[in-house]
């Protein structure tokens, strides 16, 4: 992995006109409203909160293992929904107005999962986002030996077999990045060096803090009360892998093939001027996809619609389903290749790509 990272640029490429008609749909969209979370999104956030405090506390309470086991489980799940739903629109300052009340529950509802929210803010916001798809600029994807993801990287003889491991690695993408990743550029082994996160003792003493918390919390305090309780560390340790590991999965269950499906892949170009402009790349790089039920949408924190979330990434996931629609229409228009796709497709197409990757 490259220590530092020369900016890319993306030409107009003639895609003025759909920028303008775009900006303007939106613009007479959001006419009567912000870009926030609304007061029915802040429910949501505060019972799903409420949720995963009371199936914590629940745990603690048991007396059997399969009692304790099943109540810390939905205490992980409710902290990954809140991270789907909350923590996400945070990394974009979406969720609420003031960046520092985003820093803050960022902080707040990672604490369940163990990552750290500033270097995943980072990751996500200034590579992922502006270099979805780039390989080395991108670092979702970067090269890890398990897993080849772009046409640009070493194929190994076991991934063949990466259509059918791939939900094992998945499941543990999001421990990963919180006992690997987050190491790596808190020590400035990656990229994420050049934006100096966290800087000196204070930054030091938040990020251990955070870790020492995560531990304290799933870990350190269920051993010591289960204990009184009857139960054995065995339970607290199966417990909390199993729930991580669930939790990861489910995740990338929603993310996973947005990027792959039908997808391109780009190698740094010389002169580190990309080919096509920006709204071409993001249509080249990613889809949205349909929650089948619809009703789906209110867990899915608006990941589904992975396209429009990378086209207004400052907006609410509350407002990506009028925003999809508007996107679908100006595509037309204007000759750009918008995709939407059903979840069964998404899935399918997946299977097609890892297949294709792990082969000769």
């Amino acid at each position: 992995m490259a220590d530092t990272l020369v900016p890319l640029s993306f030409p107009p490429d003639g895609e003025q006109a759909f920028h303008r008609a775009l900006k303007r749909a939106a613009h007479d969209y959001l006419a009567q409203d912000h870009r926030y979370a609304d007061g029915w999104r802040l429910a949501k956030a505060a019972l799903l909160l409420a949720l995963c405090c009371g199936f914590y506390v629940l745990s603690l309470m048991q007396h059997g293992g399969w009692a304790f086991f099943g109540c810390y489980f939905l205490f992980v799940m409710m902290g990954m929904l809140l991270n789907v739903n909350v923590n996400h629109d945070a990394s974009h300052n979406a969720f609420l107005r003031a960046p520092w009340a985003n820093r803050l529950v960022g902080r707040l509802v990672t604490l369940p999962l163990g990552v750290d929210p500033d270097y995943w803010r980072v990751r996500h916001v200034a590579f992922h986002h502006l270099y979805a798809n780039v390989e080395h600029y991108d670092l979702d994807t970067e090269e890890n030996g398990f897993f080849r993801q772009t046409p640009f990287q070493r194929r190994r003889a076991h991934m063949r077999y990466q259509h059918l491991y791939w939900p094992l690695i998945a499941a543990l993408s999001l421990p990963y990045i919180a006992w690997i990743f987050d190491w790596s550029d808190r020590l400035g082994k990656t990229p994420l060096r050049q934006h100096n996160i966290l800087p000196g003792r204070r930054g030091w003493a938040l990020f251990i803090l955070c870790k020492a918390g995560h531990l304290l919390l799933v870990l350190a305090l269920p051993l010591i009360l289960c204990r009184q309780q009857g139960i054995g560390w065995q339970w607290v340790l199966s417990a909390y892998a199993f729930s991580q590991m669930c939790a990861s999965l489910l995740v990338v269950f929603l993310l996973l093939g947005t990027h792959w499906a039908q997808a391109e892949f780009y190698s740094p170009p010389e002169g580190a001027r990309m080919p096509h402009g920006w709204y071409r790349h993001n249509f080249a790089t990613a889809c949205d996809w349909q929650t089948s039920p619809r009703w789906l949408n209110h867990l899915t924190g608006g990941l589904n619609y992975h396209l429009t979330h990378h086209l207004f990434p400052g907006w609410n996931h509350r407002h990506y389903p009028a925003l999809a629609a508007i996107v679908g229409r100006l595509a037309a228009q204007h000759g750009m290749d918008y995709r939407c796709i059903d979840y069964r497709t998404l899935l399918a197409q997946q299977q097609q790509f890892l297949r294709r990757m792990g082969q000769p």
